[in-house]
């Protein structure tokens, strides 16, 4: 209280004191409320920049190695350690946006949190070698900043983004490579497409493309973009798509678009019109198309071939014959490279089995599950029909590919749509969630 007041309280007919102590407290509130409006911890700001950075840093650690007629050479011990330093990279920079450690509760992470002391837990027996102890370090890493990074999921689509920017960055190296280099870009199996500046294998190729192809749809049909950005993102990356001849990304995002255009279709008009041309243009390619279409799905190969996928039951019935100790099936082997017999696994499910056992399968039921179930039950929105596009294209595309034992992309998409699937509890964020120094 200023002198002048004080003087003016103690002076016959002044102001009363409780007169004062009202008024001044009214001014408090009053600031109270001006500095929590402009809180840069207030939900619904912006979070840092350096967020996404962290993010594309976990994408970069994920990104596979195949042998290409690269523009620039990149030996293989070279490649693992920029992706291995990318991980480093990106926790180091979880850690320093989140000191505090603070997160959000995640019944999808402690599951992975799980998979990873599982992990740990079979690999101690080295049978699969030493190797298997670096991958649970790498796995244990990933999970760890995921961990950090949930202290910015609101139940809003900013993680969508970040992740359609970061595959879209990878998609544009694939497509200068293209440019730049097409004999190395199609130095794949069978004159498929692959990264010729990075070397990205087909499959992951296709997987990417499909991603950034789903969710700029999906966010285009929901209004969050405009219909020019969807077509930037989406039309190249459809063509990249096909020239990877990547059946099974092809599959996933054909199915997981049907069903996520389909949790939209009650509210949002757009979405219908969509479906039904989508579905009138897939009944003409098919009718027209319909020797050229199916001359891509054979991609030259024979009837043995095709019953075989691609001799990938071989080495699944090998597999699956291998005599077993009761440990090795309840817990499996470690963690591999991803190959039994040397032959790629080329099924998650499989890989889940022989490194995890059947706990680990049980894991991975869970979270795959748990995900579903809570979108079945959210409201229908722009992020319940992301996460479901996320979550269906993994399920399909773990039939012959690997991903969801081990970090990988398939681990990134499915934090993604648990981060779309937090509910939005009013503007006020869960108590513990806000790392120190956020601006989110």
């Amino acid at each position: 209280m200023a002198q002048a007041e004080i003087h003016r309280v103690l002076k016959p007919g002044g102001t009363p004191v409780a007169m004062l102590y009202s008024r001044a407290s009214l001014n408090y509130q009053v600031s109270i409320r001006v500095i929590r409006r402009r809180s840069p911890d207030e939900a619904g700001s912006h979070p840092p920049s350096l967020v996404g950075v962290a993010w594309a840093l976990l994408l970069v650690n994920t990104l596979g190695y195949t042998s290409a007629d690269l523009i620039i050479p990149l030996p293989r011990p070279v490649a693992q350690m920029i992706t291995m330093g990318a991980l480093v990279a990106a926790f180091g920079l979880a850690l320093i946006l989140n000191p505090q450690i603070r997160v959000r509760p995640s019944a999808y992470l402690l599951l992975l949190s799980m998979l990873a002391v599982l992990s740990i837990a079979s690999s101690m027996r080295l049978e699969s070698g030493l190797g298997s102890l670096l991958r649970c370090f790498r796995l244990t890493l990933f999970v760890a900043t995921l961990w950090l990074l949930s202290a910015w999921w609101r139940g809003d689509l900013r993680f969508a983004r970040y992740h359609v920017r970061a595959v879209g960055a990878v998609i544009l190296t694939v497509l200068i490579g293209l440019v730049i280099s097409p004999g190395g870009a199609f130095s794949g199996p069978d004159g498929r497409l692959v990264g010729a500046i990075w070397p990205i294998p087909a499959p992951q190729v296709g997987l990417y493309c499909a991603i950034a192809t789903g969710l700029s749809v999906v966010l285009w049909l929901t209004r969050n973009i405009d219909g020019r950005s969807a077509a930037i993102v989406s039309v190249p990356a459809v063509g990249l798509l096909l020239l990877s001849h990547t059946r099974t990304a092809l599959l996933g995002l054909v199915t997981a678009l049907l069903l996520a255009g389909l949790t939209l279709a009650f509210t949002h008009a757009r979405a219908r019109r969509a479906l039904a041309a989508a579905i009138g243009f897939g009944t003409v390619v098919a009718l027209v198309f319909g020797q050229a279409v199916m001359s891509w799905l054979q991609r030259g190969q024979d009837a043995e071939q095709l019953t075989s996928l691609t001799g990938r039951a071989k080495v699944w019935d090998l597999l699956l014959a291998k005599d077993r100790t009761p440990g090795e099936q309840f817990f499996g082997v470690g963690l591999t490279d991803k190959s039994f017999a040397g032959l790629s696994i080329d099924s998650s499910w499989l890989a889940v089995y022989h490194e995890q056992g059947w706990v680990g399968i049980g894991i991975v039921v869970a979270f795959l599950g748990g995900l579903l179930v809570t979108a079945a039950l959210r409201p229908p929105s722009p992020q319940r029909a992301c996460a479901v596009f996320l979550i269906v294209y993994c399920i399909v595309a773990s039939y012959t590919e690997v991903g969801l034992g081990d970090a990988s992309p398939y681990w990134l998409n499915l934090a993604v749509a648990a981060s779309l699937l937090v509910p939005r509890g009013g503007e006020e964020e869960p108590a513990g969630t806000r790392p120190q120094g956020s601006t989110e």
